[in-house]
C-alpha cells in the first residue's frame, strides 16, 4: 500500500489513503474504509485492517467515528477501541499505538501533529465545518492536551478542489455575509455560478491559527476517479452511493 504522506507530519505514521489496494468491489473498489456506505461490511472490515496493519496497529485501536459536519472534537486520554456510531468530526489524542481516522469522499481530512508534546489530531473538514471552527477546535484541545500552537504542524489531504466544486449564490452569501474577505475563495464560472476553492479555505483557516507550519497534498478527489472516491462525482453519475477513503495517524513509538 501507498499511501499519500507528508513531511510536515514525520516522524508520526500517517498515510492519506487512496482507494487503492483492498478488497472490495463495483462502486467501491477497492479500498473503501466506510462502514456508512452500503458496501459489504466484511469487505470495509478487512479493507481497515490493511491500513491497520501498514501503520503498525491493530484495527481496534483504529478510530473513526460518525461525521455530521460539527465542531465537535474527541479526546483520547487512555487506550480505547473502535465503537461504531460515536459522533465528532474531529479527535485529538496523546495515546500511543491509537489510529485517528478521517473518512472523506470530497471533503478535507487533516491530520495534525506535535512533535514536541507527543499529540496527534485529526479532523473532518467539509465546507461548514472549516466555516464554524472545527480546525481552531481540533487545534484547542491538541493544546489542553499539552501541545504548543506554534509547534504543531498540519496537511491537508485529498479533497475536492475549486474547479469541480460548483455552488450557488446562497453558498456564497453564507460565506460573505460572515466576512466579506471570503470573497476571494469564490472564482465565477460562465454558468453564472461560482466554484469555492475548498482546499485553500481550509489552509487560510490553519495558517490563522500561527502553527510551525501548515500544507495540502494537491490532489483532487472528483477529477482524480482512478484514485480517489468522490460523494459529487457520483452524484454527477447518477450513483447513489460511493465509498469513502481514510487518513490516518498515529504516534510514534516511543524509545
Amino acid at each position: 500500500m501507498k499511501p499519500i504522506q507528508s513531511t510536515l507530519l514525520a516522524p508520526a505514521p500517517h498515510g492519506f489513503f487512496t482507494r487503492k489496494d483492498g478488497v472490495s468491489s463495483g462502486i467501491y473498489d477497492s479500498l473503501n474504509c466506510g462502514f456508512g456506505s452500503d458496501d459489504e461490511t466484511e469487505n470495509v472490515a478487512q479493507n481497515r485492517e490493511k491500513v491497520a496493519k501498514m501503520l503498525g496497529l491493530k484495527v481496534e485501536h483504529l478510530i473513526s467515528t460518525h461525521q455530521f459536519h460539527s465542531t465537535d472534537v474527541i479526546t483520547i486520554t487512555e487506550p480505547t477501541v473502535y465503537r461504531p456510531n460515536v459522533m465528532a468530526d474531529a479527535m485529538v489524542t496523546n495515546q500511543p499505538k491509537t489510529g485517528l481516522g478521517v473518512l472523506t469522499a470530497d471533503c478535507a481530512p487533516v491530520l495534525f501533529y506535535d512533535p514536541g508534546a507527543q499529540v496527534v489530531g485529526a479532523a473532518h473538514a467539509g465546507w461548514r465545518g472549516a466555516l464554524e471552527g472545527v480546525i481552531e477546535a481540533t487545534i484547542s484541545a491538541m493544546i489542553n492536551l499539552g501541545a504548543k500552537r506554534d509547534h504543531i504542524s498540519a496537511t491537508i489531504g485529498p479533497c475536492i478542489r475549486q474547479d469541480a466544486y460548483e455552488v450557488g449564490p446562497e453558498f456564497v452569501d453564507t460565506f460573505v455575509e460572515n466576512t466579506s474577505d471570503f470573497a476571494r475563495f469564490f472564482k465565477p464560472y460562465p454558468s453564472g455560478n461560482a466554484h469555492f476553492d475548498l482546499p485553500s479555505f481550509v489552509l487560510f483557516r490553519l495558517q490563522e491559527q500561527g502553527l510551525a507550519a501548515a500544507t495540502r497534498t494537491g490532489n483532487c478527489t472528483y477529477t482524480e476517479h482512478a484514485d480517489f472516491y468522490s460523494y459529487r462525482r457520483n452524484t454527477h453519475r447518477g450513483i447513489s452511493d460511493y465509498g469513502r477513503q481514510i487518513s490516518v495517524i498515529t504516534l510514534p513509538d516511543r524509545p
